[in-house]
């Protein structure tokens, strides 16, 4: 019981507000705010001290940010104008930060009130914390460190392992995408260099944990992780910010590369305030016989977009990608996955479950493509809706294309509405419409939830009931 002390106050929270609370003022040693140039881009690579590689690897993403057009599927964010943001914001951090109680006490409250000390300690093999553009703390455990694992800082990785770093960055998804992929590789800063090496199982999760700070902050953290032949990794993501007057912007990218028979796990749960515009990039190179698992639980923010996508390669390559997005309130998710089938024998999962209320939007737009000679392989397709109210609404825009007759997708997609026999019928043995809301979409996304850490499972749980309890809301 002891281990699970902040745990509890975490799931005994009245709101999400009691959770992290309002933004407070804390020291910023170097912001960078103004116009997205040429200058600006320099400016950031210098102040990092970056290779030359680097540097060019910047300016050819800004001059692509600037020629290609918004994306036709970018709707909904009247409120992003990027000269407003900052372009980069570093906290003012010790160099030397080698424990929690090292880092400014307003940045080490904000990841105490989230329990993150304390699930490092209990649960994790190691733990990378991005507060703003850069990364306040990262600790790999001894014990996998003699395993020959890497991990670090994305910056630090940059400088120590240039040769590994320069053979994937930018390899998975590169800056050519669309617009927002462009701007994240002009602009990156923070996030976590993970690599597991040949054969190497490593038996916790490792963990990253992103939070904007203040209103009108632009955040473009970085992943890349790299699982070598026969290895084993569970990565978690989590997103978090206070409330504050204006917005920020966030435009991360995630990129994997799992080699032949390696197995990844990649779980976020973003939990990101109202007043968040939030870009997801993430995309797994998937070669023989590994398999890549993308479990997406979008529940905060004024806006997302994402799409875990896999790219399956070699032979007998497998992904599956559950994708869990809740609207409520007058807010756009627009979520999906995306997978590719370039070898014989390979097969995908897709799981998507959208639940939206009190207005919310939610669009699920989702792609498999299966090229000709991927022969034997197979594609399934499930797309679940879930309404709650009469000003809720949900649209659905797959896109599902085999080249090769040997191929298989099968698609399944339901929309469903909130029956007032049932809320009546749980209103009649004590449960409040709150309550029952909030049962009926645990039940809802049980499938995922079943992947999940039991820790994880209880804090995403705990944050949908506060999404439907009588105060409400993310933010």
């Amino acid at each position: 019981m002891e281990q699970r002390s902040k745990l509890e106050d975490i799931l005994k929270a009245g709101s999400l507000e009691e959770i992290l609370g309002t933004a407070v003022p804390y020291p910023k040693e170097i912001e960078l705010r103004g116009e997205l140039t040429e200058d600006a881009v320099r400016e950031l690579s210098r102040i990092k001290n970056e290779p030359e590689w680097m540097l060019r690897h910047r300016l050819k993403a800004l001059e692509l940010f600037q020629k290609l057009p918004m994306p036709r599927w970018v709707v909904g964010i009247d409120e992003l104008d990027l000269e407003s943001f900052s372009l980069y914001s570093k906290p003012e951090v010790s160099d030397e930060v080698r424990d929690w109680d090292d880092l400014p006490e307003n940045i080490r409250r904000t990841f105490e009130r989230l329990n993150i000390p304390e699930i490092e300690k209990k649960f994790l093999s190691g733990l990378t914390a991005v507060f703003d553009s850069e990364s306040v703390y990262s600790q790999l455990k001894e014990e996998f460190e003699k395993k020959g694992i890497i991990m670090m800082p994305m910056e630090e990785a940059v400088q120590r392992y240039p040769d590994l770093v320069k053979r994937y960055f930018g390899k998975v998804f590169p800056p050519g995408d669309h617009k927002f992929s462009a701007l994240h590789h002009a602009l990156w800063s923070g996030g976590a260099f993970v690599y597991i090496p040949k054969g190497v199982r490593v038996p916790f999760p490792i963990e990253a944990f992103f939070v904007i700070g203040s209103a009108l902050e632009g955040q473009f953290e970085h992943t890349l992780l790299i699982a070598d032949e026969g290895s084993y990794v569970h990565f978690i993501e989590g997103c978090s910010a206070p409330m504050y007057k204006g917005f920020s912007f966030h435009d991360g990218m995630v990129e994997i590369y799992a080699h032949k028979n390696a197995t990844v796990k990649f779980t976020t749960i973003q939990n990101w305030s109202r007043n968040v515009i939030n870009f997801n990039n993430k995309r797994a190179i998937v070669e023989d016989n590994a398999y890549v698992e993308w479990v997406e639980g979008s529940i905060g923010s004024h806006v997302t977009y994402t799409y875990p996508s896999s790219v399956l390669k070699g032979e007998g390559a497998r992904t599956a990608q559950y994708v869990v997005s809740l609207s409520n309130g007058p807010y756009l998710k627009d979520t999906g996955a995306k997978t590719w089938h370039l070898a014989r024998n390979t097969s995908s999962k897709i799981v998507s479950k959208s639940i939206s209320a009190n207005g919310g939007i939610n669009i699920y737009r989702g792609m498999v493509r299966v090229v000709k000679g991927a022969v034997n392989s197979t594609a399934a397709v499930s797309c679940d809706s879930l309404i709650l109210d009469e000003e809720s609404k949900a649209y659905t825009y797959p896109h599902n294309q085999s080249d090769e007759p040997g191929a298989s997708i099968i698609h399944e997609a339901t929309t469903g509405k909130l029956g007032e026999d049932k809320l009546f019928y749980m209103n009649q043995r004590g449960i409040s419409e709150e309550e029952a809301k909030s049962l009926i979409v645990i039940g809802f996304i049980s499938e995922v939830l079943e992947g999940l850490p039991f820790e994880y499972v209880q804090v995403l749980k705990k944050v949908i009931e506060l999404e439907f309890s009588e105060v409400g809301g993310v933010g």
